[in-house]
């Protein structure tokens, strides 16, 4: 079996039905809020955004999308969440996922540190435990199987794909295509391909990398220039500006709409069959993460999110989700 951290094979892209268009889905990394500049501790985090859950919920459901919530341990262990998320999730208007954040994941026997945080660096046998009682729990807290997963932080391993096979999964969206985190010990995701892909040659694991394009005079050579100014980030915003390569992920955390509506573009353009759109939970309330600091930045976020799926609509996108890939994908 190939491993996640590795660019897929030739003729590994996967193929979906003809009338499955380009679509996207709305993945929410539904977590712990923590200080995201200091260390990771396995007590030092709150839940006390997950009340928010409902306003979001409720907004996907006027919008007609069905959100994916990729959820972590204190989240399946949070009463109030199944509480909010399992009517949705019985009801088809929702879709639940795991997202291992290792450090506040039972069980715990390594050490706290920053490699560690990247679970596919973890022992296989301990990555594979953790996963399990994930699995368990969510199941139990929402009363549906989980069908994907998202490693916290991408941090995915040589032995997670197949780890993630045996607890029956069918879908990884750990990728973060034209990402490096190997300076922090985690994946290089430079060199893997936006569109889904099969991850095993039996087809067993579908891979759905989160959508990020270059946009620019200069977007073409962005594979190989944008990560070769890793060392003048100045440099990056320079050309950004005068808009010759600017990497834009689909997310409303640091990206505008204007951006995030170049990115949509360039992606269609490019023939993308599916586009894949993430945030994290805590940014559904304001002071959890740098992104939304104020009553003001959560109102721009949920006027980011209108003004974003207004542009889908209008470029002819329709939104799907777990089951929908599933039934589409060919195998």
């Amino acid at each position: 079996m190939t491993t996640i951290p590795e660019p897929p094979p030739a003729g590994r892209m996967a193929r979906f039905a003809p009338d499955f268009g380009q679509r996207f889905i709305v993945t929410v990394d539904t977590e712990e809020e923590f200080d995201w500049t200091g260390p990771l501790t396995r007590d030092g985090h709150g839940i006390g955004h997950v009340g928010q859950l409902a306003r979001f919920q409720q907004f996907c459901e006027e919008a007609g999308v069905a959100p994916i919530y990729l959820v972590d341990w204190p989240i399946a262990t949070c009463p109030l969440a199944a509480e909010i998320l399992r009517p949705a999730l019985l009801e088809g208007k929702a879709e639940i996922g795991m997202q291992l954040h290792p450090w506040v994941n039972p069980p715990f026997e390594e050490e706290v540190n920053a490699r560690n945080s990247f679970a596919g660096n973890l022992p296989a046998r301990l990555e594979a435990a953790k996963l399990g009682s994930l699995r368990a729990k969510i199941e139990e807290a929402f009363g549906v199987a989980p069908l994907i997963y998202r490693a916290g932080r991408y941090g995915v391993g040589p032995r997670t794909a197949e780890l993630l096979t045996a607890e029956g999964l069918a879908i990884d969206s750990s990728v973060r295509a034209k990402f490096d985190y190997s300076a922090a010990g985690g994946p290089d995701f430079r060199r893997h391909p936006l569109a889904p892909y099969w991850v095993d040659e039996g087809r067993d694991l579908l891979e759905l990398p989160l959508t990020t394009v270059f946009w620019g005079m200069l977007r073409r050579q962005g594979d190989w220039l944008y990560p070769a100014l890793w060392r003048a980030p100045r440099l990056r915003g320079v050309l950004a500006r005068l808009s010759l390569l600017e990497r834009i992920p689909l997310t409303p955390e640091g990206v505008t709409v204007d951006e995030a509506i170049r990115g949509i573009d360039m992606a269609l353009d490019d023939g993308l069959p599916l586009l894949v759109f993430s945030f994290h939970s805590p940014s559904l309330e304001a002071g959890h993460t740098p992104y939304v600091r104020d009553a003001g930045d959560l109102e721009a976020l949920y006027d980011w999110w209108l003004r974003v799926l207004a542009y889908l609509d209008m470029r002819g996108v329709r939104p799907t989700g777990v089951r929908g890939i599933m039934e589409a994908v060919e195998r």
